[in-house]
């Protein structure tokens, strides 16, 4: 066995794994009346898929750091012996789902001294630099090699050195006995289930990981964006934020014209999450409000005659919705790393199915949502919100917001933009936050939102997008608020008044639609350049910023958090 040496001090421990300092959110508890609810058939169908959704951590883990999967053995036994510091540190390892993090105040999190989180994590050879890959990529088109690395560029696959090579292996034959177990588990989930449709979408997921057969995916996505009426979720997440070498190639001018005349899209590389739950009925009633004004809103997009987009101006959008209580959130999906996500549109714009018709979905977290501490967060109002504007601050308001964003992911050009290399996610992320932002009044006078909650929604938004700390610029989700605070603040979308914020209610909209015909050109364009200019231009870290993160920093301690899945656990050991 390995042995490690663990990186942060019991004091350190002590603290970043107390209660003020470390957030739970809870998942579902054992009775839950939600699972009560089911029928029994579903019931042992849900069992099954949490275990495959547990499998796939394992998979992930291995995918993000190469050292995971022998530093939890090393921790696991260092507890056994009775070692004090292993064992806290155990609890922010399975907190962040793996070594190598990133904390609410965008400090880097590293558990055993000399790992360190890598550009190419766990999906590129651990001593492999950018300047040697793309000179390797180079070398290899030159000599013809072009299939092979039409494999190491793929989002589906690990990368390996073989002599003076590299070699792509597709993650299904990477990690065959792992997916092959899960395989098993959504099939007997598949014939405990209920429900025809979902049954169906598994027995097409089982399948998709047992081949390396990118279109086996692409069938069980198109099938999985179709459900909307269904007793349970189960998702594969397989999204590319984390990948920071693939994204570097467009740097590379010689080799991104190789790649080109080669026809080869160098994308990031997918990481792998595992999401249960059942699907709240209720939640869902609501979301599917906004759906028959998604074709209104492609139309009314910046340029929207100039590209392609998921949903068409023209017929029923191809968008499912679901709002989803959650047993389980495992490997990529449930990392708590800076903090998790509120809900995910997927399938991205990279992924097959989109090309072969199939359409996309929105699943939205309840348990994440949920305000576990109202009085901290009257504080925090108190602290940093012009008590006048109180009125208008609802937390439901950040629910309808993350709605929008999600939606807006559908909208837009439809190309996955490979070309803005390290600016794409941050890039796309603004994109959904401004569109989200940039409809509000178009869907209040076509009656989504009432006059009232308009305020609420531009308030609350507002006043939410304020970190308590300056993100790093891996960080796509964070970058891109401290941008639109930027560019907000210059444009009087709101002021900084004796300390606190103080929204102009009016101006928000207009300046939000700016901001987004400005994304929607880069991505248009595809100019790395022009991506990188304006990012670099906006993400500043401003004196006002500054102000309202001390606030921030004084009455939220929490530094870390983890998910807590009582009823998973339970399921688990059946």
């Amino acid at each position: 066995m390995k042995e490690f040496e663990l990186n942060l001090s019991i004091e350190e421990l002590e603290k970043r794994t107390s209660k003020d300092y470390l957030m739970t959110k809870k998942m579902l508890k054992a009775d839950a009346k939600e699972y009560m609810n089911l029928q029994d058939g579903d019931k042992k169908a849900l069992k099954h898929l949490v275990k495959a959704a547990y499998i796939l951590e394992k998979i992930n883990m291995q995918l993000d750091c190469h050292h995971n999967l022998e530093f939890q053995t090393f921790l696991e036994e260092e507890i056994k012996k009775g070692n004090k510091q292993a064992e806290l540190t155990k609890i922010l390892f399975d907190a962040q789902k793996g070594m190598n993090a990133i904390d609410t105040m965008s400090e880097k999190i590293n558990l055993a001294k000399g790992i360190i989180e890598l550009p190419g994590k766990g999906v590129y050879p651990e001593d492999l630099t950018k300047e040697e890959f793309h000179k390797i990529l180079t070398e290899m088109i030159n000599n013809g090699d072009i299939e092979e690395v039409k494999k190491i560029l793929t989002q589906r696959s690990v990368v390996e050195r073989k002599g003076d090579k590299l070699v792509g292996i597709d993650y299904i034959d990477k990690f065959k006995q792992e997916f092959s177990q899960m395989a098993e588990e959504i099939e007997k989930a598949a014939e405990y289930s209920t429900n025809k449709d979902f049954s169906e979408y598994l027995t097409l997921q089982a399948k998709a990981l047992k081949e390396p057969d990118p279109m086996l995916d692409a069938y069980a996505d198109k099938k999985w964006a179709t459900l909307q009426d269904t007793p349970l979720e189960f998702t594969i997440t397989r999204e590319n934020y984390e990948d920071e070498m693939t994204g570097t190639i467009v740097e590379n001018k010689e080799l991104s014209a190789l790649l080109e005349q080669h026809n080869i899209s160098p994308i990031p590389k997918d990481f792998l999450g595992g999401r249960v739950g059942i699907v709240n009925k209720e939640g869902t009633h609501a979301l599917l409000a906004i759906k028959e004004y998604l074709p209104t809103l492609a139309k009314n997009m910046p340029f929207a005659d100039e590209y392609e987009q998921n949903i068409s101006q023209n017929e029923d959008a191809k968008q499912t919705m679901v709002d989803v209580d959650l047993v389980a959130v495992c490997g990529d999906v449930g990392a708590y790393r800076g903090g998790i996500t509120l809900a995910e549109n997927l399938p991205n714009d990279d992924k097959l199915s989109l090309t072969i018709g199939g359409g996309r979905r929105n699943v939205y977290h309840r348990q994440i949502r949920f305000v576990s501490d109202y009085k901290k967060l009257q504080e925090r109002l108190d602290a940093i919100l012009d008590k006048d504007q109180h009125e208008f601050y609802n937390n439901e308001a950040d629910h309808w917001f993350t709605i929008g964003h999600e939606n807006a992911h559908s909208l837009g050009p439809k190309k996955a933009c490979e070309s803005l290399g390290k600016y794409r996610n941050i890039i796309e992320e603004n994109k959904a936050d401004m569109g989200a932002l940039a409809f509000v009044d178009l869907l209040t006078e076509l009656g989504m939102y009432t006059q009232e909650q308009r305020k609420q929604i531009i308030v609350t938004t507002i006043a939410d997008n304020f970190l308590k700390s300056k993100p790093t610029m891996s960080q796509a989700h964070r970058v891109r608020t401290v941008m639109q605070n930027k560019y907000f603040s210059e444009r009087g979308a709101y002021e900084i008044i004796d300390g606190k914020i103080h929204v102009n209610i009016d101006k928000v909209v207009p300046i939000a639609k700016e901001m987004l015909k400005e994304i929607i050109r880069i991505q248009i364009d595809g100019d790395f350049e022009k991506a990188e200019k304006y990012v670099k231009d906006n993400f500043i870290w401003t004196d006002n910023m500054e102000i309202i993160s001390q606030k921030l920093q004084k009455i939220n301690k929490t530094l870390n958090g983890r998910t807590e899945s009582e009823l998973a656990e339970k399921l688990l050991k059946e």
